[in-house]
């Protein structure tokens, strides 16, 4: 089922969203110090292309990762995470798009705090 569900994911919209992270990772990528954000921008770009199937686990961060956060939540994290909230609102509106929706919901999660998470 998880093939099927990344699949269809990849065909209507997680290559547009994928290609849309990868952008931002190399526009942060341009100054030293946005490199760890650009990081993360590839982290999100993989899981957006195929998030069916991946489990997302936090693990004991430390203060750079606390740091980093803080920083996303101010710059991006908020957007995106609204942004990921209301497309999955949209796609749980009929019952196909459960499956779509609660995948936004968990990028909504990862874009919020995108440092000190591992995809499983």
């Amino acid at each position: 089922m998880k093939t099927i569900g990344n699949i269809i994911w990849f065909l209507f919209g997680g290559i547009f969203l994928a290609i849309l992270w990868f952008v931002a990772g190399i526009i942060c990528c341009i100054t030293i110090v946005g490199i760890p954000f650009g990081i993360q921008c590839f982290k999100l770009a993989g899981l957006s292309l195929w998030p069916f199937g991946k489990e997302i686990s936090y693990h004991k961060a430390g203060v750079g990762s606390l740091l980093g956060n803080i920083l996303w939540i101010i710059f991006f994290g908020w957007e995106l995470a609204l942004t990921n909230l209301i497309i999955g609102c949209i796609y749980c509106i009929t019952i196909i798009g459960i499956p779509f929706g609660l995948q936004c919901f968990k990028l909504a999660q990862v874009s919020l705090f995108p440092f000190g998470v591992t995809f499983e």
